[in-house]
């Protein structure tokens, strides 16, 4: 495996979107049960459930290593399209410490993005083996890699495929991450590493998102010109003016051709608390595979109408609605746990 040199613009290649046609999904199998405190036990029974979906339609990758092996191989080991890597996390978040895989110009390598990471400005240590696993998947499914040497999570940025990418100043400006970057260093980041020739910034996420604000709790491309917002209905709410306020400016922005994108809105489920916490519960955090849309579901009236949503943006996908209220707990769900593989 080879570390790349030059940038990934320079040499031709591209982010796709994640609706493009996969190798497989990344997951790292859950062991950290302060992810999920005093709800753990659910936890790896939702994983199996994910990962006989998923397995049905594309290859899936899981990182374990130790009792987290053991009991992967256990409950889904002898699934077919099913590849178990002896390798170590910290935690479960695939789409935060994993790489972001690239699509390479006819003559170039296959590539993937080597990110640093720092469990999201550092809230949460340890997470050396979540920063080096991604080196150690690339190795064992010999991808070479580019390395930017900045933290960046995978939730934090969404790309249409097409060279637009969303994300969110909450997060990306934050300097819990990259205290010597600014706005222009960022985007200049975004256009050499994941090829974009636009950048479009939102501001504040959802209440209970530790991640400060990933972008995949609140607008999520469907199309190239085409995007589903997360949009709180009552007025009353803390979530109500932030994603308002994002909405807005989705209405304002254009695609790569200059043309107003078509946003759509998905509801928001009514508020989910644990004890007096409240949980990021989103149905922006579903997950496109091949053939399949992962739409998690929250015991929620608004449940059927996301699925609903999710069927008009995919008529040719089947929609696979998953309960996630335990897997949100841990304040992610099945975007936050999955990471595109591309061929």
């Amino acid at each position: 495996m080879a570390k790349l040199t030059g940038t990934p613009r320079q040499r031709g290649y591209r982010w796709p979107a994640e609706w493009e046609p996969h190798a497989g999904t990344l997951l790292s199998w859950p062991h950290n049960r302060d992810s999920w405190p005093d709800k753990f036990a659910p936890i790896p029974l939702v994983y199996q459930r994910l990962v006989q979906t998923l397995s049905k339609y594309e290859p899936v990758h899981i990182q374990a290593a130790g009792e987290a092996l053991a009991e992967a191989q256990r409950l889904v080991g002898d699934l077919p399209n099913v590849t178990l890597h002896d390798i170590a996390t910290n935690d479960a978040w695939a789409r935060d410490h994993g790489p972001i895989f690239l699509s390479a110009p006819s003559g170039q390598p296959r590539a993937a993005l080597d990110w640093r990471y720092n469990a999201w400005g550092g809230k949460y240590p340890p997470w050396d083996a979540d920063d080096a696993s991604a080196q150690r998947l690339l190795a064992n499914l010999d991808v070479p890699y580019f390395e930017p040497g900045i933290i960046l999570e995978g939730g934090a940025v969404e790309g249409n495929g097409a060279g637009v990418i969303l994300t969110t100043e909450e997060c990306l400006l934050n300097p819990n991450r990259n205290p010597q970057l600014d706005r222009a260093d960022m985007e200049r980041y975004l256009r050499d590493y994941l090829c974009a020739d636009k950048g479009l910034w939102l501001g504040r996420g959802i209440v209970g998102d530790d991640t400060d604000g990933h972008i995949d709790e609140l607008a999520r491309f469907v199309a190239p010109n085409r995007i589903v917002a997360a949009f709180e209905e009552n007025p009353a709410d803390e979530n109500h003016e932030p994603l308002a306020e994002n909405f807005a400016r989705l209405e304002e922005m254009t695609d790569q051709h200059g043309q107003p994108f078509e946003v759509i809105k998905l509801p928001m489920p009514q508020p989910k608390f644990v004890g007096e916490q409240r949980i990021p519960a989103c149905y922006c955090n579903f997950y496109i595979a091949n053939g399949v849309v992962i739409v998690p579901q929250f015991e929620d009236p608004a449940d059927e109408t996301a699925v609903e949503v999710m069927r008009r943006c995919f008529p040719d996908r089947q929609i696979a609605p998953l309960p996630a209220l335990d897997l949100v707990w841990g304040l992610g769900a099945y975007h936050c746990i999955t990471q595109q593989i591309m061929p």
